[in-house]
C-alpha cells in the first residue's frame, strides 16, 4: 500500500511539473523576461485549477508540489544558463556524496545534445556513456525570449522592426493642389533640419511641431510622406493609437523611447498620425492614464529645442481630423506652433488633383480635365482617386465588350494545324509492351459556341492581344461621368450634402428671384477675382421666406447646383439638443465644417425655429440665437461662405438677423399669379404624357387661385394617377390583364378630377398678411398684381 501510495504521489507530481511547464511556455511576451524565477506559486496554483489536468487535491498538499515543480524548474534553467558547471555537490566526493546523478544527469544531457544534433541533419562526435544509466527525461531547453536583460531591452523591439528610411517611390510631384501648403512645409519643416546653422546663426528657435489638420482624404499622410522622401532624412512615422497600451507606465515609456532615438538619430523627422487619440483634451478625459500620456507628450515635445539635441534639430509633425479635441497645451508655441489646414479642395484644386492622377491614364487628346473638375464639387483627393479607379474599371469592361477577338473555330487554319500535328503524332509512335486494357473513356464536350461566351471569357480564351489592338483603347470623360454616381464623397459621411441635381431649368417662373439670388451668390463664387477687383469681398447672406410650397428650398438647390460650390444643408430643428452647449456646438461645427470647404454655401431651412426672438424666447434660444450672430458677422472670418435661409415665420425671426452683413437680402417668395402658374405647370408636366390639354387654361382656372409650386405639383400628380388607373382598369377588362405596353394618357378629364380634390394650402386670409409684410419691408415682389 505505501508503494502505491509513493507512485501516486510521484505521478501527481509529473502532471504538477507537466502543467507548470505548460503554463511557463504560454506566458505572453511582455511576462517572458520574468520566466519562472519571479512566478508565485498562488499564480500557478490558479491556473491548475482551471486548466483541469491535475486531479482535485487538497490546497496545502498542491501547494507543495507546485513549488517543488518550480525549484526543479529554476534549478534546470540555472544549469541551462551554466552548461559547464554542472550540477553542485554539496557533501563533495570525499564526504560519501551520492555520484550517480551526476553521471545519470551528464548522459541526458549528452543524449540531448544528440536528439539536438540530428535534428539539425549533423552528425555529433562519439562520446563514451555509461552502459548502465538510466534515461532520464531530457531537459527542457530554455527559450531565447527569456535572456532579454531587464532595462527594458525586450519593450524596445517594437521600435527596431520599424524601417527609418525615408519613404520611397513618393514625392512633391504627386501631390496636387496643395502649392501653399507645400511651400509653407518645406520653409517650416526642410530648411530648419537640412540648415539648422542658419537658425544658429541669427539665434532664432525653430519651429518644433506643424500640426496638419482637415478632413479625411484630403492628403495629410501623403503630404508628410512626400516631405520626408523629399529631404531624405531619418523618417520616423508612427500611429498614435500603436502607444497606448494597457499596462500602467507601458504607454509614456513608448513615447519616452521613440522620442531618444530620434534624437540619436537626429537630424530626424517624426510623423504622427491621428494625433487625437493620445492627446485629448485632458478636462474631458476619464482616466488618469490618458492624462500621463499628454503630460509626457508636452514633456517630449520642450526637450526638441537645438540646445538640448546638440544643435541637431528633430522636427515632428502631427496629423488629425479632430484639432478641437486636441489638449490645448500642445498647440501653444514651442510644440505643435504653426496649423495647417488642409481644406476641401476648389474647382482649380480639383482639377489639378486630376491632372497628377490621370497623368498615368491613357486619356483621348480632347479630354476636358476642367468639366470634370466642376461635376465633381466636394470631392477631396482619395475621392478623386476613387473616381480614377473607378473609371478606369469602367473602361476596362467597355473594351471587352467592343474589343473584336477572333475565336479560332473547329473550321480555321489553326485547328486544322493543330489536329494534323496530332495525328501525325499518333501515327509516329509505335505501341511498346502488351496491348492496353480497353478504358471507357468519357465523350468530349463539344466546345461552346463563340456567341455564347461572354466578352470577358472571350478574351481569356484569345491570345495576346497585339499593339494594333490596344491603340485605340483610352479611358474616356463618359468613363468618369459613369463611375461618378457610384462615389461617395468623404464630406457627405463628415456632414456635407452632395450638391443636388435641381437646376434652373427644374424651376417654373420665379425669374426675378433668380437674378437676385444669381448677383448675390453664384457670380461671386464663379468670378471672385472680379468682384474683388472693385472692393466686394464680402459675401452676401439670402434670406427667402414667404408662404409654404413656394420654391424656396427648389431654388436653394438650384443655386448650389449652379455655383457648383460646396453644400451644407442645416435643418433647423436639428441643431436644437436638450443638453447644454451642445446646440452652440452644433452651429459653431456648421460653420467651422464650411471654413474648411470654401467656397461652401450653408443652407438654413426652417430658420425661424433656430433664431426666434430674443424677447420672448428661452435662455436656451438666446444662446443659439447669440451664437449665430457671432458666426455671420463677428471675429471669425466668413470669406467665402454664403447663407441662404428659409423661414414661412418672418415676423418672429429676430431683428438682428436681418441687419446688413447678415442675412441682409431679404428676398419675397409669393404665390404665383396666372402666368406663373402656367410656367410652373408645363415645368412640373414636362415627362407627363398629356393629350391635347391645355395648361394655360388650367392655369387660369379660379379653382387654382392661390395655389402655391406645391399644389400645382400635387395637381400634375393627381391627374397622372388619374390616368394610370383609367388605363389599368381598361387592359384588365380588355386583355386579361396584361400592362405590357400599356399607352398611357393625361386627358383634361383628368385634370377636372383633379381640380375637384386639391385644394389650396394657402388661404386667402393667409396671403393677405404676407403681402403686408412684404409691403411694409419695401419688396419689389409685393407689387405684383394678380
Amino acid at each position: 500500500m505505501a508503494g502505491s501510495s509513493r507512485s501516486l504521489t510521484r505521478e501527481l507530481e509529473r502532471k504538477v511539473l507537466a502543467t507548470v511547464r505548460s503554463y511557463i511556455d504560454q506566458l505572453p511576451i511582455s511576462e517572458e523576461s520574468n520566466g519562472s524565477l519571479y512566478l508565485s506559486v498562488s499564480q500557478v496554483y490558479q491556473y491548475i485549477i482551471t486548466d483541469g489536468s491535475v486531479p482535485r487535491q487538497k490546497k496545502r498538499n498542491l501547494e507543495k508540489m507546485i513549488e517543488k515543480a518550480l525549484d526543479m524548474i529554476r534549478e534546470e534553467e540555472a544549469e541551462a544558463d551554466n552548461p559547464d558547471s554542472g550540477p553542485s555537490n554539496p557533501r563533495g566526493p570525499g564526504e560519501g556524496g551520492p555520484t550517480e546523478p551526476k553521471e545519470s544527469n551528464t548522459m541526458n544531457k549528452r543524449v540531448v545534445s544528440m536528439w539536438s544534433a540530428s535534428a539539425s541533419g549533423t552528425t555529433p562526435k562519439p562520446s563514451p556513456v555509461a552502459s548502465n544509466s538510466v534515461l532520464a527525461p531530457p531537459t527542457p531547453r530554455k527559450r531565447k525570449e527569456r535572456h532579454h536583460s531587464k532595462d527594458g531591452e525586450s519593450m524596445k523591439r517594437w521600435k527596431r522592426t520599424d524601417s527609418r528610411e525615408p519613404p520611397k517611390g513618393i514625392s512633391l510631384k504627386d501631390i496636387g493642389g496643395l502649392e501653399d501648403v507645400i511651400q509653407d512645409l518645406l520653409e517650416l519643416v526642410a530648411i530648419p533640419l537640412l540648415h539648422p546653422e542658419i537658425y544658429l546663426h541669427v539665434g532664432v528657435q525653430p519651429p518644433s511641431g506643424v500640426l496638419l489638420h482637415g478632413p479625411p482624404g484630403c492628403g495629410k499622410t501623403m503630404l508628410a510622406n512626400a516631405i520626408a522622401g523629399e529631404i531624405g532624412l531619418p523618417f520616423i512615422a508612427v500611429s498614435a493609437p500603436s502607444i497606448v497600451s494597457g499596462m500602467s507606465g507601458e504607454s509614456e515609456k513608448k513615447l519616452r523611447e521613440l522620442f531618444e532615438e530620434a534624437r540619436e538619430k537626429a537630424p530626424c523627422l517624426i510623423f504622427m498620425d491621428e494625433l487625437d487619440a493620445i492627446a485629448p483634451k485632458r478636462e474631458s478625459t476619464q482616466r488618469d492614464m490618458e492624462r500621463r500620456i499628454v503630460a509626457q507628450m508636452l514633456t517630449c515635445m520642450d526637450d526638441l529645442a537645438l540646445e538640448k539635441t546638440g544643435g541637431k534639430p528633430v522636427m515632428v509633425i502631427g496629423a488629425t481630423n479632430r484639432p478641437d479635441s486636441l489638449d490645448p497645451a500642445l498647440r501653444r508655441a514651442g510644440r505643435f506652433e504653426r496649423e495647417i489646414c488642409l481644406k476641401v479642395p476648389d474647382e482649380l484644386a480639383r482639377e489639378k488633383i486630376l491632372r497628377v492622377l490621370c497623368g498615368k491614364l491613357r486619356l483621348p487628346g480632347d479630354f476636358d480635365l476642367r468639366k470634370l473638375a466642376k461635376t465633381t464639387p466636394g470631392f477631396v483627393g482619395a475621392d478623386l482617386r476613387a473616381l480614377a479607379t473607378g473609371a478606369g474599371a469602367i473602361a476596362l469592361r467597355r473594351i471587352y465588350e467592343t474589343l473584336e477577338i477572333p475565336t479560332p473555330t473547329a473550321d480555321s487554319p489553326e485547328a486544322t494545324t493543330a489536329a494534323q500535328l496530332d495525328d501525325s503524332a499518333k501515327m509516329d509512335m509505335d505501341p511498346v509492351g502488351p496491348p492496353p486494357l480497353p478504358v471507357s473513356v468519357p465523350a468530349p464536350v463539344a466546345p461552346a459556341a463563340s456567341g455564347s461566351l461572354t466578352p470577358i471569357q472571350r478574351l481569356l480564351e484569345a491570345d495576346r492581344l497585339t499593339e494594333k489592338q490596344l491603340d485605340s483603347l483610352y479611358v474616356t470623360l463618359p468613363d468618369f461621368l459613369a463611375a461618378l454616381p457610384k462615389i461617395q464623397p468623404s464630406t457627405k459621411r463628415e456632414g456635407f450634402a452632395t450638391v443636388p441635381d435641381v437646376t434652373w431649368a427644374d424651376v417654373g417662373a420665379l425669374e426675378s428671384i433668380k437674378v437676385e439670388m444669381r448677383r448675390a451668390i453664384v457670380q461671386p463664387i464663379k468670378m471672385p477675382e472680379l468682384y474683388g477687383g472693385v472692393g466686394v469681398t464680402a459675401p452676401a447672406g439670402i434670406l427667402l421666406w414667404g408662404p409654404p410650397g413656394c420654391g424656396k428650398t427648389l431654388l436653394a438647390k438650384a443655386v448650389a447646383n449652379e455655383s457648383h460650390a460646396n453644400f451644407i444643408c442645416v435643418q433647423g430643428a436639428e441643431l436644437l439638443s436638450k443638453y447644454v452647449g451642445e446646440s452652440e456646438r452644433a452651429v459653431r461645427q456648421a460653420f467651422s465644417r464650411a471654413r474648411a470647404s470654401v467656397p461652401c454655401v450653408i443652407f438654413f431651412d426652417e430658420l425661424d425655429s433656430l433664431v426666434p426672438h430674443r424677447t420672448e424666447s428661452s435662455e436656451h434660444s438666446i444662446r443659439i440665437v447669440n451664437t449665430l450672430l457671432t458666426e455671420l458677422d463677428g471675429l471669425n472670418d466668413r470669406k467665402g461662405i454664403y447663407i441662404i435661409g428659409a423661414t414661412n415665420r418672418l415676423d418672429i425671426i429676430d431683428p438682428a438677423i436681418l441687419r446688413p452683413g447678415r442675412l441682409d437680402k431679404p428676398l419675397f417668395v409669393d404665390l404665383p399669379n396666372k402666368e406663373e402658374r402656367a410656367a410652373i405647370l408645363k415645368t412640373l408636366a414636362n415627362k407627363a404624357p398629356l393629350s391635347n390639354v391645355d395648361l394655360g387654361a388650367v392655369a387660369e382656372d379660379n379653382r387654382c387661385k392661390n395655389f402655391s409650386g406645391a399644389d400645382l405639383g400635387a395637381l400634375v400628380k393627381e391627374a397622372t394617377v388619374l390616368a394610370l388607373e383609367r388605363a389599368i382598369d381598361a387592359a384588365e377588362l380588355e386583355e386579361g390583364g396584361n400592362t405590357d405596353g400599356l399607352p398611357v394618357m393625361v386627358t383634361v378629364e383628368d385634370f377636372e378630377k383633379a381640380l375637384a380634390d386639391i385644394r389650396p394650402s394657402v388661404l386667402e386670409g393667409a396671403r393677405e398678411k404676407y403681402r403686408e409684410l412684404a409691403t411694409r419691408l419695401g419688396s419689389r415682389q409685393a407689387l405684383v398684381a394678380e
